[in-house]
């Protein structure tokens, strides 16, 4: 990131260096604005009176105490234009994918969230072509959600797969710790697909400073700011992994001695995420910005600071687990809940949305009962067996995150399961709707 320093006033005497932080005497300087430390990209974290203490994004190795400081006058930004679109790009916002510095005018990053009084109540889905979502936890425009899942499962492979399929404008991938492989597989994927006219990415890999992390889900927000307000666009912003994010929070908070709260987070981390979360919003005017973001748990740990937090922010949560009767991961019905579907469902969709997902997961909680009746050495009923064979089906054609079809198909595959295993008395749907949507030739 370069910068015009020419006229700059320059410190020169470091008080204090830290892994991740440095501090200096200065004046007239703003929270959160840019510095070049010895050259290297730094940020404002914290001030009092004069003492300054910036975090160093690429770390402070090797920096001597008299390291030239120099404030650039201005917090990040990003450059927006059409020619956003297609490209991929690093946590300063800069390409890396081989083509054109970006031009267009500067936005921002990290401003607050809309006024409460410019928004307006979520109400239009954004389909994904996963039944585990789409019919059971449907999303909406200005929704923000979380993935929950284990490390060892394939959320970025979920992730690519819900921005192909997603009815969006724009896809906002912000990628923090990849691997070389996560960051190569979506990009591939993107290209395959032939959807990098849609695509804008700000990727952080494994090889890149922890703390420029940091920067990723403020960058996404900017595009999508762009995008939804002035092109009043429907924008979805995807965020991998925010455990990650929240552990280079915890970097640079324990670099400046803070007091660490719960699970060794910074008490920030409410506010830290809720800033970013926030930002999810549908406009008056038809621009919306929906967040799906991937938060890892440690262990299946769901007490943990960093979920717990989530959990309060957000509207619901998306569980991923592997199913062992069918060896695939699936969206868990259990544990997932989007608290804003019953907006969309029966009004946007078929009528009978809200009654097939009704009945289907508690004759899928039925079938966990039966096994569980297996487990403990009772013998199981008729119905038991019946209700075993139906969790397995719904589990391979409605719940495994590789099924990809619409949601009316998705209804229909539920009334079929429903007709295979069971008597229309059993489902417990209503009678008009079982007369209307009731496979015809069904021998139930």
């Amino acid at each position: 990131m370069k910068e015009n320093i020419a006229f700059q006033k320059i410190y020169t005497k470091l008080t204090r260096i830290t892994k991740a932080t440095c501090s200096v005497k200065a004046a007239d300087i703003g929270y959160e604005e840019l510095a070049l430390v010895n050259g290297r990209l730094s940020q404002v974290v914290k001030i009092i009176e004069d003492d300054v203490t910036l975090q160093i994004f690429s770390g402070t190795e090797g920096l001597p105490t008299n390291a030239e400081v120099i404030f650039l006058g201005k917090a990040p930004a990003l450059k927006v234009s059409d020619d956003l679109a297609g490209r991929f790009l690093n946590a300063y916002g800069e390409p890396v994918d081989g083509g054109p510095a970006l031009s267009g005018k500067e936005l921002e990053i990290g401003g607050p969230a809309v006024n409460p009084v410019r928004r307006e109540q979520p109400s239009f889905l954004i389909a994904t072509g996963i039944a585990g979502i789409d019919l059971n936890n449907t999303l909406v425009t200005g929704q923000k959600i979380p993935f929950f899942a284990d490390p060892d499962q394939p959320f970025n492979q979920v992730m690519a797969t819900v921005a192909l399929r997603a009815q969006a404008d724009k896809i906002i991938l912000g990628g923090m710790g990849l691997s070389n492989d996560d960051y190569l597989y979506y990009r591939n994927t993107f290209e395959n697909a032939g959807a990098l006219e849609r695509i804008v990415a700000f990727i952080n890999t494994t090889e890149d400073p922890p703390v420029e992390r940091l920067l990723v889900p403020d960058m996404a927000l900017a595009a999508a700011e762009y995008f939804a307000v002035e092109k009043k666009e429907k924008i979805l912003v995807l965020l991998t992994d925010m455990t990650l994010f929240a552990d280079a929070l915890s970097i640079v908070s324990n670099r400046m001695d803070q007091i660490p709260s719960k699970d060794n987070m910074p008490g920030s981390l409410y506010s830290d995420l809720a800033k970013i979360y926030e930002k999810a919003v549908q406009f008056p005017d038809g621009g919306s910005i929906t967040i799906i973001a991937v938060t890892t748990l440690s262990g299946g740990d769901i007490t943990h600071a960093i979920p717990d937090n989530t959990g309060y922010i957000t509207e619901g949560q998306l569980f991923l687990r592997r199913d062992a009767d069918i060896g695939k991961v699936i969206v868990d019905p259990f544990r997932s809940l989007s608290r804003l579907k019953q907006l969309v469902i029966g009004k946007q969709t078929r009528e009978d949305h809200g009654q097939v997902m009704n009945s289907s997961i508690r004759l899928y909680a039925d079938a966990a009962n039966a096994r569980t009746k297996h487990e403990n050495g009772f013998d199981l009923s008729e119905y038991d067996n019946r209700a075993l064979g139906f969790a397995k089906e719904y589990s391979q054609k409605l719940l495994a995150i590789d099924v990809n079809i619409d949601v009316t198909t998705m209804l229909d595959t539920g009334w079929e399961l429903f007709a295979k295993y069971f008597s229309p008395a059993e489902i417990g749907i209503k009678d008009e709707f079982v007369k209307k949507y009731w496979p015809q030739g069904s021998n139930n």
